[in-house]
C-alpha cells in the first residue's frame, strides 16, 4: 500500500465546492466560498469533445446551462462561451480553475466515466493541466482504471477509488467491490455514507487505508461519517 499524503484527512471537503442559492455546484463562486470557509474541494471532471479538462459534473449541459448537448461533444471553446444559469458565470476548464484556487486549500478531483468510455484520454487531459500546479491535491473516480494510470504514468499524484452499493453504483456486490479495489490499489477510499459502516471498509481502514465518504448532507449522515470515516466530502445540511 502506497502511503497517501498527510494532508488528505486533515480537511473537510466541499462537496462540488460551497454551492448554494446563486452559487452554482463546480463553479469558481463555489471555489471561492469553500476557501473563505476554510475547507477543501470536492470538484468534478468531464471532458470536452477536443481533449480538455472542464470542471462539470453532468455528461449533458441541460441541468446547469441553457445547451442541451453532451459535454463531451463540445469544444473546450464552445463550453467556455456557456454561462451557469444560476450566476452567469462560465464553465471553467480545469485550468482556470486551479488558477482560482492557487493552492489555497486542497483539492480532491474527481474524474468521471461510464462503462465503455476511454478515462484514460481524460486522466492524460487531468495530468496535463496539473503540470504546473504545486498546491495539494488528489484524482479519484469510481473507474479503478484512474487510479492505476495514475500509479502508473503520475505516481507522485495521490489516487483514490470511490465507491457506492446501491442500483447506482457498478460494484453492488463484495466480490465486484473487491475486483476493484484491486484492480485500483487505491491511495485512499471515498466511500458513499449511506454504505460506510460495514466490516470491510472498517478493516481498510484498520489497516491503514484512509476512508473519506460523501455526500454528507444532514446532520444524521454527519454522525455516521464522523464515526466510520477519516474525512468528509459535506454539503447543505451537513456542513458544520
Amino acid at each position: 500500500m502506497r502511503t497517501a499524503p498527510e494532508w488528505l484527512t486533515r480537511w473537510e471537503y466541499a462537496h462540488r465546492g460551497l454551492h448554494s442559492a446563486g452559487v452554482p455546484e463546480n463553479s469558481l463562486a463555489a471555489a471561492k466560498a469553500a476557501i473563505a470557509a476554510g475547507m477543501g474541494i470536492e470538484c468534478d471532471i468531464q471532458r470536452t469533445g477536443d481533449g480538455h479538462a472542464v470542471v462539470f459534473h453532468d455528461w449533458q449541459l441541460d441541468r446547469l446551462t441553457d445547451a442541451d448537448a453532451l459535454t463531451d461533444e463540445c469544444s473546450l471553446a464552445q463550453i467556455e462561451a456557456l454561462s451557469l444559469k444560476a450566476n452567469g458565470e462560465p464553465i471553467p476548464s480545469l485550468e482556470t480553475f486551479l488558477q482560482c484556487v492557487s493552492g489555497a486549500v486542497p483539492l480532491l478531483i474527481e474524474i468521471k466515466s461510464k462503462p465503455g468510455y476511454d478515462v484514460e484520454q481524460s486522466c492524460k487531459a487531468v495530468a496535463d493541466a496539473l503540470r504546473q500546479y504545486s498546491g495539494d491535491l488528489a484524482v479519484m473516480s469510481f473507474d479503478p482504471r484512474v487510479s492505476a494510470w495514475f500509479h502508473d504514468n503520475e505516481p507522485t499524484v495521490a489516487a483514490g477509488l470511490v465507491m457506492r452499493e446501491d442500483e447506482h453504483g457498478h460494484t453492488q456486490t463484495q466480490e465486484a467491490r473487491e475486483r476493484a479495489y484491486a484492480r485500483a490499489a487505491p491511495d485512499f477510499l471515498a466511500y458513499h455514507v449511506l454504505a460506510l459502516s460495514n466490516p470491510w471498509v472498517a478493516k481498510l481502514r484498520e489497516n491503514g487505508l484512509p476512508v473519506l465518504t460523501w455526500t454528507v448532507n444532514s446532520p444524521e449522515t454527519r454522525a455516521e461519517a464522523l464515526e466510520f470515516a477519516d474525512a468528509l466530502i459535506s454539503e447543505a445540511e451537513g456542513l458544520a
